[in-house]
């Protein structure tokens, strides 16, 4: 959206009792130019929701680091916002880099040609959250695809060891229940 400050307040409804449930990102080129960025994080905090900022592949890493300290995730886009399926751009793996070793903590989330051979690259440049379009529901197994893709997460992404990850799973598999 062009204008995120006109939907704090309804999203902020949507969260009902309890504050902090919702993340509500935003786009850093839909504010900066205006001199909104800071606003709009202070609106998002206000009304007890965290905060993303998010970058589109040709906004600099920089843009995020001005206002790292504030938020609670960084969104690197990893295909032109708009457009779907669009190919992974790995050059992207660069601002996730930079923002994982200045901000050990931060959740760094990947949106854009995310699928199970692009997301060991995110994952091992430091994102822990994906975003998958095409990659789940192109899919000839979804089950698949969607386990793959968060085991490769919960392992490079998160840190979990092989014993702790969720257990493949398939399109063909029935619940016994």
């Amino acid at each position: 959206t062009t204008h995120p400050e006109k939907l704090i307040a309804g999203v902020s409804k949507a969260q009902g009792s309890k504050p902090g449930l919702l993340c509500l990102s935003f786009h850093y080129e839909a504010t900066e130019p205006r001199g909104m960025t800071q606003e709009v994080i202070d609106s998002i905090k206000s009304h007890n929701m965290k905060v993303g900022l998010v970058i589109s592949p040709d906004t600099p890493v920089e843009a995020i680091l001005k206002y790292a300290d504030q938020i609670d995730l960084a969104l690197i886009m990893t295909v032109y916002p708009g457009k779907g399926g669009q190919s992974f751009m790995e050059s992207m793996m660069t601002k996730v880099k930079t923002l994982r070793e200045k901000y050990p903590t931060l959740d760094i989330e990947l949106d854009g040609g995310i699928k199970p051979h692009t997301i060991a690259k995110g994952a091992e440049a430091g994102a822990n959250l994906f975003v998958s379009g095409s990659g789940v529901y192109k899919a000839e197994d979804m089950a698949h695809n969607i386990t793959t893709m968060q085991r490769c997460a919960e392992k490079l992404g998160n840190g979990k060891s092989d014993d702790e990850l969720t257990p493949l799973r398939s399109d063909k598999d029935t619940d016994s229940s």
